[in-house]
C-alpha cells in the first residue's frame, strides 16, 4: 500500500524552506545569516527524514495487519469492505504520522519502535497462555500456589461370556448345556484433589476418590428353560483408593529439549478389596446366575506408579508422551475364595502394569484447546501363593487395555478451568467408553 499525496507534515516544511531560501537571497551579503540558514535547513532535513521513517514503519505495520486479516479468511480481491479498510488504514497512518511529528520527540531511525515491541510482547504472552492451558490438562503447572481440582468420570463395561457344560460326541456334536452370561457395569467416580507447588520445579498432590458401582447380571436358564432369562442388579458405593503424588520438572523446554516431568504416585488400599467376596445365587429358579455379595471399590493392595512425561511445543501444536510403570506390593488375605462356606487364605500378587500414551494438543486461542491421544496399559498375570508355599497363576488375569481419547479444555473468566474427555475402548479389556469432566482453580 503506497500513499502518493504529500504528507501534511511536509507541506509547512517546504514553505519554510522556500521562505528561508528567499531570505537567503535577500541577505546574500551577510555570511552569518547564510550559515544560520544552512544550519536550520540541515536540522529541518534531518527531522523530516526521521518523521518519514516513522511514517513508513507505521505503514508497514498497517499493511501487515491487513494481510493478517486477509490470511484469516478475507479474500485478496479488493471489495467494498477491503477498500474501506485500506482507506481507514491510510487515514490511521497519516494520523499516526502527524501525531508522531507533533507530540513525540525526535528519535533515532535505527532504534526499534515501541509499537512493534509491544505487539511482540503480546504475542509471546498469548503463546505462553495457550501453552499453559494445554499443559494444565496433561501435566501440573509448577507454580508456588495451591490448585483445587475435582472431577467426575463415568465408565461403562459390557461383557459377555459363553459357558459350556458338557462334552463333544464324534468331535462334532455337543451334548450338554449352553449358557450366555452378560455383565453390564457402570462405574461413577467422583474425586477431589489438592496440589501445591513447593518450588518452580517441585509440587505435591493428594487425591481422594468416591466410587459408585451399578452392575446388572444377565443369565439364561431360569426354570431349567434355555429361553428364560434372569436379571439381577447390584449396587455398591464407598471410598476408593486414596493416593499422594510428587512431581518434579527435570528439564524446562528450550530450543533443543522438551519439558521433561517425572512423577511418583503411591496409592493406599483404602477401598473395599475384591478378594473373598462370596458368590450367591440371586435367583432361586436359576442356578446359573451367581453374583458376588458385594462390589469392590479398590484393589486391596499398595501400589506405586512412576511416570516420565515429555512435552514439546510447535506453535500452535503441542506434542506430548508418557511412559509409566506400576508395581503392586504382595498382600496376604485371610480368605480369597468366592465359594460359600469355604476359606482359602493366600498371598495375592497383582501383575505389574506398563502404561504408554502419546498425543497432540492444539491451542485454538488463549482460552480453549483440544487434544487427541492414544494409550495402552499392559498388565501381567496375577499370582496367588498358598500357606504351604505353592504358587498358582490366575487364568485370564493378564490384560491389554488400549483406548483412544479426545479432550477439550476451556478457561473461564472467573479463574476456573474446565476439561472434558471422551474415551473409546479399543480392546476387550478396556471399558466400552469413558466420559469425564474436571474443573480446577488456582488460588
Amino acid at each position: 500500500m503506497r500513499l502518493n499525496t504529500p504528507s501534511p507534515v511536509a507541506r509547512p516544511l517546504f514553505l519554510a524552506i522556500a521562505l528561508a531560501l528567499g531570505s537567503g537571497a535577500a541577505h546574500a551579503a551577510d555570511p552569518a545569516s547564510d550559515a544560520a540558514t544552512n544550519e536550520l535547513l540541515r536540522q529541518m532535513s534531518e527531522q523530516l527524514g526521521r518523521q518519514q521513517a516513522e511514517i513508513d514503519s507505521l505503514r508497514q505495520q498497517v499493511d501487515a495487519l491487513l494481510m493478517e486479516q486477509r490470511g484469516r479468511g478475507l479474500t485478496s480481491t479488493p471489495g467494498p469492505q477491503s477498500v474501506e479498510q485500506d482507506a481507514a488504514a491510510q487515514e490511521t497512518a497519516r494520523a499516526a504520522g502527524q501525531l508522531a511529528t507533533q507530540e513525540s520527540p525526535p528519535t533515532d531511525p535505527q532504534q526499534p519502535l515501541q509499537v512493534g515491541e509491544a505487539r511482540r510482547d503480546e504475542d509471546e504472552e498469548r503463546r505462553e497462555q495457550e501453552k499453559a492451558l494445554v499443559v494444565r490438562e496433561h501435566a501440573p503447572l509448577f507454580e508456588r500456589r495451591f490448585t483445587f481440582e475435582t472431577g467426575l468420570n463415568y465408565s461403562y463395561y459390557d461383557r459377555r461370556q459363553l459357558a459350556l457344560s458338557g462334552f463333544l460326541a464324534l468331535d462334532a456334536i455337543f451334548l450338554g448345556t449352553l449358557n450366555l452370561d452378560q455383565t453390564k457395569a457402570s462405574v461413577m467416580t467422583l474425586d477431589v484433589s489438592g496440589r501445591y507447588g513447593l518450588t518452580d520445579r517441585f509440587s505435591i498432590e493428594g487425591n481422594i476418590p468416591w466410587v459408585q458401582r451399578d452392575t446388572r447380571f444377565v443369565s439364561g436358564g431360569a426354570g431349567g428353560a434355555s429361553t428364560e432369562i434372569s436379571e439381577v442388579q447390584l449396587s455398591s458405593s464407598g471410598i476408593g483408593d486414596v493416593s499422594v503424588a510428587a512431581y518434579y520438572q527435570w528439564v524446562k523446554e528450550s530450543a533443543t529439549w522438551p519439558d521433561i516431568v517425572t512423577s511418583l504416585r503411591v496409592r493406599a488400599p483404602t477401598g473395599r478389596h475384591p478378594f473373598g467376596l462370596k458368590l450367591i445365587m440371586a435367583d432361586e429358579d436359576n442356578n446359573n446366575l451367581n453374583i458376588p455379595e458385594d462390589l469392590p471399590t479398590g484393589t486391596g493392595l499398595w501400589s506405586a506408579t512412576f511416570n516420565v512425561s515429555a512435552l514439546r511445543t510447535y506453535d500452535p501444536v503441542i506434542l506430548f508422551g508418557n511412559l509409566g510403570y506400576t508395581i503392586y506390593r504382595p498382600e496376604e488375605f485371610d480368605d480369597i475364595s468366592p465359594v460359600l462356606d469355604q476359606v482359602s487364605p493366600a498371598e495375592v500378587s497383582l501383575g505389574n502394569t506398563i502404561q504408554l500414551s502419546a498425543g497432540m494438543a492444539i491451542a485454538l486461542n488463549d482460552r480453549s484447546a483440544i487434544s487427541f491421544s492414544i494409550g495402552s496399559a499392559f498388565s501381567a498375570a496375577t499370582h496367588t501363593t498358598s500357606p504351604d508355599g505353592s504358587e498358582m497363576r490366575v487364568p485370564g488375569s493378564s490384560s491389554n487395555s488400549s483406548t483412544f481419547n479426545v479432550g477439550g479444555t476451556y478457561a473461564l473468566r472467573s479463574g476456573w478451568t474446565l476439561s472434558s474427555q471422551a474415551t473409546i475402548g479399543l480392546t476387550p479389556d478396556a471399558p466400552n467408553f469413558v466420559m469425564g469432566l474436571r474443573a480446577s482453580h488456582t488460588f
